[in-house]
């Protein structure tokens, strides 16, 4: 059961028209912003933050940015974002060969060596204590500018709150959710845990 109960999705009207982006994204309002209404400041603060952050400016796709939010979710434990992450890169056009070997991003032949830069940032990046050293910079150079490094931290930044606040909430996960988690994740031992 989780921390603090969510909402339903009417209770606030601002919130709901924003968490609109939600359909397109996972194709429904996650559980965890409608327990952020209860201080209708948070979710809409939240909503608008995801939607600046999951904009695309240059060359890092929609589908890239998911796999960064995945790659983070995945090094923090949260198993309700990893959940998300790839139902949604799998919404916004991942690769089938990608989902299907996203544990294997390193070494796959379906992951670019730009990818790869990226996606290792997104590793370190998450890691406590932090592992961003030289070698990340280096690699991340070779493939990416700054704008686009920008946009990678920004994901890994907000999944990070997503992290910790799913995580201590102890957020149901929802079916769409669990879906996608047990057919892109199930087979290297992904579970709801206790997202129930």
């Amino acid at each position: 059961m989780p921390l603090v109960t969510p909402l339903d999705p009417n209770h606030d009207e601002e919130t709901k028209r924003l968490a609109d982006f939600y359909n397109e994204t996972l194709g429904f309002c996650p559980n965890s912003v409608l327990t952020m209404q209860r201080r209708p400041e948070i979710s809409k603060a939240f909503i608008n933050l995801n939607k600046a952050v999951m904009e695309n400016h240059g060359r890092v796709t929609s589908a890239l940015k998911r796999m960064i939010a995945w790659v983070s979710s995945n090094a923090t434990g949260c198993r309700y974002c990893q959940a998300h992450a790839i139902r949604a890169a799998e919404r916004y056009g991942a690769e089938q060969e990608q989902l299907d070997n996203i544990w294997e991003y390193k070494t796959h032949p379906a992951f670019s060596d730009a990818e790869r830069a990226a996606l290792d940032f997104s590793l370190a990046a998450s890691m406590v204590p932090n592992n961003v050293d030289e070698n990340i910079k280096t690699e991340l150079y070779k493939y990416w500018k700054e704008g686009e490094i920008v946009e990678m931290l920004g994901v890994i930044s907000l999944f990070g709150y997503l992290n910790r606040w799913n995580d201590s909430m102890g957020t149901s996960i929802e079916d769409g959710a669990v879906e996608s988690g047990d057919q892109y994740l199930g087979k290297h031992g992904w579970n709801k845990g206790k997202h129930v």
